[in-house]
């Protein structure tokens, strides 16, 4: 029996990475069926929340094994900005001995190659022990991984807080960026956080290859700079194999209420709200939200969770059941809010599908904290966006979004309340739906849109990519 070439793929306890990690691992059975074994390896904090679950059970009915590890228990006084990167830490011995239990027992394949998260950069030390290949999967968008790569030079010739910092900073392919929409991980240069971006900018650099969840058209000047720092060997060849998607769903999707409304929404006459499956706005932010929506007069479809002061309070959510103590997230509307706009807009509580709405032909703009994932798939839907960043690097696209690619409106935060007030709201609304602005803004994603679709075509540049990492891999003797 002819042996296959066996891929270990190692994620993130967190939803969206492995939602982008899963469905890379779905292209490449699906352009080269019958060719591999994959294992995803999972790292898991607390439990498996259901969302991961789900993820899991789509790849079953591929040749994919998977291994979900053991629960990582951290520390309670442990910062949010950390708890990914110290997980990650934990858990390497627990992949070690998934790789070498792949290694030890498969018979009828050999493990070539390690295709693992960005924030498991640790992993490519094993794969210079066990002599196989190893890449890394960065989640977001190229130009991020540029600053990847300049992050040591930055670090050495600013002194000081970035954030401080009174001339935009350059960066390779980029626009230029004020130092306050820099990551999060960079706004304290003396914390671990910080600390730790610099050890995975440089962990990367351990790998055979970087695979970039984007395209070419998107960020060519990213791509053109990082192509001039692979050449001369600063830093591992880098291969953009997206637009990488969640494909529609057939589940209930006639039986979804908001996307009924939809049906009875004229064209290009709706804008999505949805700050990400991890995001959180605070009480003040969204009264302010809910207010500029209503004196808007737009129509809109809001997905509404529970409000908090810290951004990141969904991150590291894990599904549990019910309960009485639960609150629904429209309780905390603005009182008469919900009334006064029965039919100007749709509410959702904590969840929507996401991929459905963004492609339906009644939404004309989305509202999105930018990540990358929600921005990919505006550009793929041909959505115009308004970039309202919270955390992680999201500012930093957002500028590439607004600045750059000017794709996007990005609202002016109020610097006594420090949020984006009512009238800021409806400012940027009417801009995106009633403006000249928002037409030329619409007529750049519609290239882009084009771009994207070319790109995963069968001559298109990201499926040639993925076919030359392919035979790659299956050269390597097994």
């Amino acid at each position: 029996m002819e042996r296959k070439t066996h891929i270990a793929v190692v994620s993130v306890p967190i939803v969206s990475h492995q939602i982008a990690i899963s469905n890379f691992i779905k292209k490449l059975f699906h352009l080269h069926p019958n060719k591999f074994h994959i294992t995803l390896i999972i790292p898991v904090l607390e439990s498996l929340s259901n969302a991961s679950k789900s993820i899991t059970l789509s790849l079953s009915s591929l040749n994919v094994d998977t291994v979900v590890l053991p629960p990582i228990n951290l520390p309670q006084e442990t910062v949010p900005t950390l708890k990914l990167p110290l997980a990650m830490s934990l858990a390497m011995p627990l992949i070690l001995d998934a790789l070498n239990s792949i290694t030890s027992t498969t018979k009828t394949s050999k493990l070539v190659a390690i295709v693992a998260d960005y924030f498991a950069y640790e992993v490519f030390s094993f794969a210079k022990k066990l002599n196989i290949l190893s890449y890394t999967f960065f989640p977001s968008s190229a130009t991020v991984l540029s600053l990847c790569f300049h992050s040591k030079v930055l670090d050495e010739t600013i002194s000081g807080e970035f954030r401080d910092f009174q001339e935009p900073i350059k960066i390779p392919g980029c626009v230029p960026i004020q130092g306050t929409d820099l990551p999060s991980s960079f706004q304290d240069r003396t914390s671990e956080s910080y600390n730790h971006f610099l050890l995975r900018s440089k962990g990367i650099n351990l790998c055979d290859g970087i695979l970039v969840n984007s395209f070419v058209e998107l960020e060519s000047k990213a791509v053109e700079a990082m192509n001039e720092g692979s050449i001369n060997g600063s830093h591992p060849p880098v291969y953009m194999v997206g637009p990488i998607m969640q494909k529609n769903s057939d589940d209930n999707q006639n039986e979804s209420q908001c996307l009924s409304w939809l049906n009875e929404q004229k064209p290009n006459s709706v804008v999505f709200v949805s700050f990400g499956s991890g995001g959180t706005i605070s009480q003040n932010q969204m009264n302010e939200l809910a207010l500029g929506l209503e004196l808007s007069s737009q129509k809109f479809l809001w997905v509404v969770r529970e409000p908090n002061d810290i951004a990141t309070a969904n991150y590291f959510a894990v599904s549990k059941p019910n309960s009485l103590e639960q609150k629904d997230p429209l309780c905390f509307l603005p009182k008469g809010f919900i009334e006064r706009t029965q039919k100007q807009g749709f509410l959702v509580s904590n969840w929507a599908p996401q991929v459905e709405i963004l492609s339906h032909k009644a939404i004309g703009g989305f509202v999105t904290q930018c990540g990358w994932f929600s921005t990919l798939e505006c550009v793929v839907n041909g959505v115009p966006i308004i970039a309202w960043p919270l955390f992680a690097e999201q500012k930093m696209v957002a500028t590439i979004l607004a600045n750059g690619i000017k794709i996007a409106i990005r609202p002016k935060i109020d610097n006594v309340s420090g949020v984006v007030e009512k009238g800021e709201i409806v400012n940027v609304l009417k801009r995106l739906m009633e403006g000249d602005e928002g037409i030329e803004i619409l007529q750049r994603m519609r290239i882009l849109q084009d771009a994207a679709s070319a790109a995963i075509e069968v001559d298109g540049s990201s499926i040639a990519t993925i076919s030359q990492l392919v035979t790659k891999w299956t050269n390597v003797k097994v």
